[in-house]
């Protein structure tokens, strides 16, 4: 039984799949990439967490990615609607559309927050090339990001900019915001990573900073480390939140999702160790620690920024590849949430984006005020695991814990168990062993997995 589809041609497609590829990339690329993987590397014994990375990847993040683009390119609607076709062509519950409706609702929570922190790296470009960070101690770059949480009205700003940036690109369409935003931004990222590790060359450090990264220390390797590169593998190519689903409802249909779904991976994997080659030489000429935590992007390389040579330029670029990063991945937050509310009233793209971007904008003044006037407002307090716990700290967890996961799990499931596999097969386009393995991977391996990490996350 082969999945019919409904006309695209109201919705456009994307031009190339290429164009989709770049789309897909400025999505995962984000900060998981480049201010989280390089810090749980570090925190993680570097190699051997680098290695079972990769293999989490292959085994959780393509298959469901897969599985996410099958279900939009399938379904031609927003993720919630796609997801309630396919569910009913193959003769499964619409029920499972539950999957999407947490999917889109994570999306929307995380762009949140996620422009409060995008706000962030847009101030810290300013402060890098003003110089601000220039013969600096610790305790001063300690102050210096100390004073800009403490500062509701700043934070505002930067988070109204950031938010700003969003809205424009993504109520302009498909073809002249989406896609014309990712083939300028991406291309630009690459090449300001490729200048970044270049700089990182003229440290003395970068043999130390490769040898950090790919020779595994399996002694320094835990079980928690294991969880958490699962964790971040399905995390970091915006799996669960169904922006594949989004994008992929774009996707001309003689493009291979599977073939396109790895090369996005790939492409994803590249960044993060890239971005560990940029940073991780800084952090060892200056004798820092390599696993500073969270800290590390806003407080440990500024730091490191104030005692180089050029400090101030090359600070400036990245803190711009870094706004960058978080500017495509925003743009694909929205994305679901627009198209459902397009899909569901007659306000257009543009009112529609307006509506959803606006009401991101005020949750994300609850994340502001979590970081100073509410610092102190702990609403699941009564419970020891969320004791001292902000609305910020409980949005990052309930997202990243329970509804991303959630989402994936039940996405895997329902591809692998309730679609028919002649339709699978014919849409995938892959060979029969590869297709073989991915359809064992998704139905017996990835669920378990998912499952897993679910399970261990929420009761750590």
């Amino acid at each position: 039984m082969t999945v019919s589809k409904s006309n695209p041609a109201h919705r456009g497609l994307w031009s190339s799949r290429m164009a989709f590829i770049l789309a897909a990339t400025g999505s995962a690329v984000g900060l998981g990439n480049i201010w989280k993987f390089p810090y749980v590397t570090g925190e993680n014994g570097g190699g051997a967490f680098v290695l079972v990375y990769l293999l989490c990847i292959a085994i959780v993040g393509i298959p469901i990615m897969m599985a996410e683009v099958f279900i939009g390119r399938s379904g031609r609607h927003n993720p919630i609607t796609s997801f309630r076709l396919v569910a009913e062509r193959n003769l499964a519950s619409p029920a499972w559309r539950i999957s999407a409706i947490v999917g889109v609702l994570a999306a929307f929570i995380i762009l949140s927050f996620y422009s409060v922190i995008g706000g962030w790296a847009a101030s810290y470009v300013g402060h890098a090339a003003m110089g601000d960070f220039t013969g600096q101690s610790s305790d001063a770059i300690g102050e210096l990001f100390g004073g800009l949480l403490a500062s509701p009205v700043t934070l505002l700003i930067w988070h109204s900019i950031f938010m700003a940036l969003v809205i424009f690109v993504v109520a302009r369409g498909l073809k002249s915001g989406l896609e014309r935003a990712v083939t300028i931004l991406m291309p630009a990222l690459f090449v300001l990573l490729l200048v970044a590790v270049g700089y990182a060359t003229t440290t003395g450090h970068f043999g130390e900073a490769v040898a950090f990264l790919f020779t595994p220390d399996f002694g320094a390797l835990t079980v928690k480390g294991v969880l958490v590169a699962l964790g971040h593998a399905f995390f970091t190519l915006s799996l669960g939140m169904a922006i594949m689903m989004a994008y992929g409802s774009y996707l001309s249909d003689n493009v291979s999702i599977g073939r396109t779904a790895v090369t996005v991976s790939i492409l994803d994997t590249v960044v993060a160790l890239m971005a560990g080659l940029a940073i991780f030489p800084v952090v060892f000429a200056n004798g820092l620690e390599a696993g500073a935590g969270p800290g590390l992007i806003f407080q440990t390389l500024p730091l490191a920024f104030g005692q180089m040579p050029m400090g101030s330029v090359f600070g400036a670029l990245f803190f711009v590849l870094l706004l960058f990063a978080a500017w495509t991945s925003a743009i694909s937050l929205l994305e679901p949430v627009v198209e459902w509310l397009e899909d569901k009233l007659i306000l257009g793209r543009v009112g529609s984006t307006v509506v959803v971007g606006g009401a991101c904008w005020l949750l994300g003044i609850v994340s502001i005020l979590s970081l100073n006037e509410w610092s102190g407002f702990a609403p699941l307090g009564m419970f020891e695991r969320f004791e001292g716990n902000t609305i910020f700290d409980l949005l990052d967890f309930f997202t990243a814990n329970v509804m991303l996961p959630l989402s994936g799990l039940l996405t895997a499931v329902f591809v692998g168990w309730c679609v028919a596999k002649e339709s699978l097969q014919s849409n995938l386009a892959l060979q029969d062993g590869t297709f073989t393995l991915w359809y064992n991977l998704v139905r017996f391996v990835t669920p378990v997995a998912v499952a897993v990490v679910f399970v261990y996350n929420l009761m750590a």
